[in-house]
């Protein structure tokens, strides 16, 4: 079935089956492979995608779901000023160790920012709760975070 979706502010015209995950869309059909497979069940964060400005998990994300809607993957992410400030904070801080994570990782720490520009500590913690991360590199998650703010308050 052919559909409409409004992806890093173009509309793109995909073939696409109901109950298909927008995580498949967006890789497979799309080629757009900075959104990554994770557990497949929404409890890694690895696929996390913006819909219309919010944090979601594109392998539970259905494609009928989300017509209408403005979608963000990671690969947007650099021309936006958040995430252009989270870049700058994960690269002098070394976040990074394999990378898999991290587009899910960046995703969820821009939607943060947006909703919370000054974030405590425990704040990130709770907002990046559900993001896994396989190297274990939360502390340097939180402190990238902590720095991006810093970025943008600036």
């Amino acid at each position: 079935m052919t559909r409409e979706l409004k992806i890093n502010g173009k509309t793109m015209v995909v073939e696409a089956e109901e109950g298909t995950p927008l995580l498949w869309v967006i890789r497979d059909e799309l080629k757009m492979t900075g959104t990554k497979f994770g557990c497949g069940v929404a409890a890694c964060g690895a696929c996390t995608v913006h819909v219309d400005g919010q944090p979601m998990r594109s392998c539970q994300t259905y494609v009928e779901d989300v017509e209408g809607a403005e979608i963000t993957t990671i690969e947007a992410m650099s021309g936006d000023r958040v995430g252009a400030a989270i870049q700058q904070a994960w690269t002098e801080l070394d976040v990074v160790q394999c990378g898999y994570c991290q587009s899910g990782q960046i995703m969820s720490a821009a939607g943060l920012l947006a909703e919370n520009p000054k974030p405590s500590a425990d704040e990130i913690d709770a907002y990046m709760w559900g993001n896994a991360c396989r190297c274990a590199t939360y502390q340097r998650i939180r402190a990238g975070v902590q720095r991006a703010a810093e970025i943008l308050e600036g």
